[in-house]
């Protein structure tokens, strides 16, 4: 004997369906929109936006969405792309130099969207390698419609055509708009880039160095021409200005811990895919370094000092 369906059951399957597709893209949305934005808090609220626009809709509206995951990253994105215009206008404002917000060692961080689009190897960039801070770094210098265009194609292998639905551009011009953010990045790549081990080991023998004010030994592991880039926010006593060559950043790294107060110390982290540093002080963290080696030598460190950006941080 056949029961026969009710009516609407298949309205309220493909709702169900729907309902579990939208919940399940949050992930992937944070992923998204933190590349875009360079801001854990700010890729919080894009999401937080998206999903209220999706839940601002009648359920008849929600269910003629084929594929959620595609209006919801639609969503995402072009949000995104209205806050870069903005953001511009906001560092511009900022007290000293902006350094994207750094993340901690959580997998949700370098997991998302992999399709199979064809890629030029030579092109390809991974999820791991589009969260480094190096590259977050370069992605400021692109334009908004540039970091959006080739984030979502380069990174997260959305074709053309896709992307051109998002970002309001023809495929030729989103394409063009990629071409353009990937020669930034290769012209910003470190050459001859230290792979994890060995830049774990440089970056351990650097805490040591610093711990114990050792300049000879942290000239050794300076490239000459190293940077450090601080990020303070306003912070009382940060410095607003990068400090550039290796002695004058050995002296004022060796006169940093001179003045560290009682029951500061350095940790070992995975600081945006890569090993890092984090400072801190009875168990609340002050600041979050993050290192670019080529060889075995430091050329670039970003340190964060500003307490908005390391709240992720402190928690547990």
């Amino acid at each position: 004997m056949t029961i026969p369906a009710e009516p609407g059951d298949d309205r309220h399957d493909r709702h169900d369906r729907h309902v579990s597709a939208v919940t399940s893209e949050r992930r992937r949305l944070v992923n998204l929109a933190y590349r875009m934005l360079g801001s854990r808090a700010d890729a919080e609220d894009v999401v937080q936006e998206t999903y209220a626009r999706w839940y601002a809709m009648s359920r008849q509206e929600q269910d003629a969405i084929d594929t959620p995951g595609a209006w919801l990253t639609t969503v995402a994105s072009r949000v995104c792309l209205t806050l870069l215009g903005s953001a511009r206008v906001r560092r511009e404002r900022y007290v000293g130099q902006w350094v994207p917000e750094p993340v901690p060692d959580e997998t949700e961080w370098i997991s998302g969207r992999r399709t199979a689009v064809p890629v030029d190897p030579a092109d390809r960039v991974t999820l791991d390698e589009s969260l480094n801070m190096a590259f977050l770094v370069v992605l400021e210098s692109m334009t908004p419609a540039e970091r959006v265009a080739f984030i979502l194609h380069d990174v997260f292998r959305y074709p053309f055509p896709e992307v051109a639905e998002i970002v309001g551009r023809t495929p030729a011009a989103c394409r063009q708009l990629a071409t353009s953010a990937r020669r930034r990045v290769r012209a910003a790549r470190t050459p001859a880039a230290a792979p994890p081990a060995r830049m774990a080991g440089v970056v351990r023998d650097f805490k040591a160095a610093w711990e114990a004010k050792d300049i000879d030994a942290l000239l050794g592991l300076l490239d000459p021409d190293a940077t450090v880039t601080p990020d303070g926010g306003g912070v009382t006593g940060a410095r607003l200005h990068p400090i550039e060559g290796a002695e004058e950043i050995a002296r004022y790294l060796v006169e940093l811990a001179g003045r560290a107060v009682g029951g500061m110390g350095f940790v070992l982290r995975t600081v945006n895919g890569q090993p890092g540093l984090v400072a801190q002080r009875d168990g609340v963290t002050m600041a979050v370094y993050a290192f670019d080696v080529a060889g075995d030598r430091i050329r670039h460190m970003w340190a964060v000092l500003n307490p908005d950006k390391l709240r992720a941080w402190s928690v547990g």
